[in-house]
């Protein structure tokens, strides 16, 4: 029998972070801003790493939009799903046709005027560039949830927009009062 989850178990405008030893290696210290999320599933965008070699720039380039003063931040891996399809995770105060507002936290933005605004110097004021994005169908992340695997933590706007994609992770936890290092990969056996 199916059952209604309460809407404030639904994870948008969190992050799920993995916890040590998460058994799908994509996911190794992921950290996955929660864009959307209830009954019928879930996407985030993954911002725990980057693509090497592939720069904002170089985005731009493929669309034949010239930089501007934009800066050639780097591309982050967003997830296994479609790897192709571009993502900006931004600060509220811009918003284009397609544009969504995630929880009142942030938007999240996945058509070409987003990366002209921002070229343009007309754009967000604070923005990250993924590429692809991690995604649940209905009832499949709840199911993720109950077994160790994944940690969610509130979405804190300064992990997001004001650290580094090589420490977001350690950083989510320390925010949540817990020292990654002192977690174990497995659970104990009765």
């Amino acid at each position: 029998m199916f059952q209604r989850m309460d809407k404030t178990a639904f994870l948008s405008g969190q992050f799920l972070l993995a916890m040590p030893g998460m058994s799908d290696p994509r996911f190794a210290r992921a950290v996955i801003a929660m864009c959307s999320h209830d009954e019928n599933g879930a996407i985030g965008i993954g911002l725990g790493a980057t693509i090497d070699g592939l720069g904002f720039h170089d985005l731009l380039e493929q669309f034949g939009i010239e930089p501007g003063d934009a800066p050639n931040a780097p591309v982050h891996f967003g997830g296994p799903v479609e790897p192709r399809r571009g993502f900006v995770v931004h600060s509220s105060d811009w918003g284009g046709q397609d544009s969504v507002d995630v929880a009142g936290r942030w938007k999240l933005s996945s058509t070409v005027d987003v990366l002209r605004a921002i070229a343009e110097g007309r754009g967000p004021s604070q923005w990250v560039v993924a590429l692809g994005y991690a995604g649940w169908d209905g009832g499949q992340l709840e199911g993720e949830l109950s077994r160790p695997g994944w940690f969610n933590v509130a979405g804190d706007t300064g992990l997001l927009f004001d650290t580094g994609a090589e420490d977001r992770w350690t950083y989510a936890f320390a925010q949540a009062g817990v020292d990654p290092r002192l977690l174990v990969a497995e659970t104990g056996r009765a």
